[in-house]
């Protein structure tokens, strides 16, 4: 998915572009998904891709909505981060290459991982509800 850096701030709220395309993150506590707790499904916010089940999503008293595994089907990518003086593992969105968060090895069971990721880099589809 390619788009100019103007159809991203188009298409973005500037929060969101910060953060997704300029590697950015947002305060700790601060996001819309950090407590929710409620089935479904959380997107891309720039291509809409499927990425994490909220069955996976933890609280982990960290500030930023907490997964342990991502969707089989996600295409989240790893990359080094050394920025800010540390080494970390950069999550991105396979697809549009948008930044999610990153990567600790110090999660729950099954996994042991947290996926540590930035409300704004989100979009939550809830489940249909029964019939």
């Amino acid at each position: 998915m390619k788009k100019t850096d103007q159809q991203w701030r188009e298409c973005l709220s500037p929060e969101a572009y910060r953060v997704t395309r300029q590697a950015g993150t947002e305060p700790p506590f601060s996001g819309e998904y950090t407590d929710l707790e409620a089935p479904g499904v959380y997107h891309c916010v720039c291509c809409d891709l499927p990425l994490f089940d909220a069955q996976s999503k933890f609280h982990s008293g960290c500030g930023w909505p907490s997964y342990f595994d991502e969707l089989e089907e996600a295409n989240i990518s790893q990359r080094l981060d050394t920025s800010h003086g540390m080494r970390r593992t950069e999550l991105v969105c396979r697809q549009c290459d948008a930044h999610l968060g990153h990567l600790f090895t110090d999660g729950p069971p099954p996994t042991g991982l947290r996926y540590c990721i930035n409300s704004v880099a989100l979009v939550f589809k809830p489940s249909p509800k029964d019939p």
